[in-house]
């Protein structure tokens, strides 16, 4: 699958991006005025080969959920058992996520890629369901190979049993996940990228949750970047100096250890990712294949980008950077990606966050080159 995968990811369609450019020569506005939302449009007509874009929409978010062996040496203070009940938050509707999903008319699928603890098998509600749908059901758990038509409803959060194995191995003592291991979560999330786009999403958002991913995600972004881990390694969650401290001397400890080798993102995610950051790098393989575009969201979501492309430099084409998290990471990968940031209002929640605040832009710029009339077909003189 992740070959198969890898051979559909194609260049940018130069004649659709050509075109686009001139369209918007042609608007009703001056020329450049809308700034870098002219260029992302461009952007998205190349990833598309078609001139308008299809409107992004509708939107799904796709949180992928794991937990981490390095847990064990002290990178975060909540307890790892957080994972399990956060996601049984997100099914009740509760979370950030939610409420943004909500404003923003997105589903939220949640996968279980790897959660050490059992999940709650009866979340309590957070909201009163008649606040989410006049008639929410219950939130479903699906088979991954089994998503009904109904994945897309905003209404109603889901979750997909897909683990692995119950959280990733300590990379301090070994590596995180075996080859194997690793490619089974990346396919899992291509599988759910084309079970979302089958099912009608137009963009995909990338959701995570997983307590102490930010260590992973810091090392995973100093092996692909080359940074050093004092550039890559944030406070997360919130952690003191002497946390921190110890969080990069952890980080740099494991890329001693592995000496991960950036030409092979198989073996990177193998030795020092985890399963979401696997699986959130499939999903983005998997967008790029279907030319449907990936909204990123934080530091956890552009280390699994730098993954794509190192696996399919081609896949940057289909990423769209909604924020820049807090993390510094995040900087250090986005630089090296390429990509510019949508916005930056310091945030470090993950879940998808950022990326669903980031939405409304991403469908502007390609709103405007359906419904803004040219100078000709308004009547309006040019200068």
């Amino acid at each position: 699958m992740l070959e198969t995968t890898i051979a559909a990811i194609r260049p940018a369609d130069e004649a659709a991006m050509a075109a686009a450019r001139e369209l918007h020569g042609r608007l009703t506005k001056p020329a450049g005025s809308l700034g870098a939302l002219e260029e992302l449009s461009v952007r998205l007509a190349g990833l598309a080969g078609a001139c308008p874009p299809p409107l992004p929409e509708p939107a799904a978010v796709a949180i992928f959920a794991g937990d981490h062996g390095v847990h064990a040496q002290g990178v975060s203070p909540w307890p790892q058992e957080v994972t399990a009940q956060m996601i049984g938050n997100f099914l009740a509707g509760g979370a950030v996520v939610n409420a943004f999903a909500r404003q923003a008319g997105a589903s939220v699928t949640v996968v279980d890629v790897g959660v050490a603890t059992p999940l709650p098998t009866d979340p309590a509600p957070a909201l009163d369901p008649a606040a989410l749908s006049p008639a929410a059901p219950d939130p479903a758990v699906l088979d991954p190979a089994v998503l009904d038509p109904a994945v897309l409803d905003p209404a109603v959060p889901r979750l997909v049993a897909a683990s692995v194995r119950r959280g990733t191995r300590d990379f301090t003592v070994t590596a995180a996940l075996t080859r194997d291991e690793a490619l089974a979560a990346v396919q899992t999330g291509i599988r759910i990228a084309d079970e979302l786009i089958d099912a009608g999403a137009g963009i995909l958002l990338t959701g995570d949750m997983g307590i102490g991913n930010t260590t992973p995600a810091a090392t995973l972004i100093a092996a692909f970047t080359g940074a050093d881990p004092l550039d890559t390694t944030g406070r997360g969650t919130g952690i003191d100096d002497p946390t921190y401290a110890h969080k990069v001397a952890v980080v740099r400890a494991a890329l001693t250890r592995h000496t991960p080798d950036p030409a092979d993102p198989l073996g990177v995610l193998a030795a020092v990712g985890g399963l979401e950051h696997a699986a959130l790098a499939g999903l983005i393989l998997g967008a790029a294949a279907r030319r449907t575009p990936v909204l990123l969201d934080g530091v956890i979501a552009v280390s699994a980008a730098l993954a794509a492309a190192a696996f399919a430099p081609d896949s940057v084409r289909a990423m769209v950077a909604g924020h820049r998290s807090a993390e510094p990471g995040a900087t250090a990968a986005l630089r090296h990606l390429g990509l510019d940031p949508l916005i930056d209002l310091g945030l470090r929640l993950g879940e998808g966050t950022g990326a669903l605040l980031a939405l409304p832009v991403v469908t502007g710029a390609v709103r405007v080159l359906h419904e803004v009339a040219t100078f000709d077909a308004a009547g309006v003189a040019e200068k």
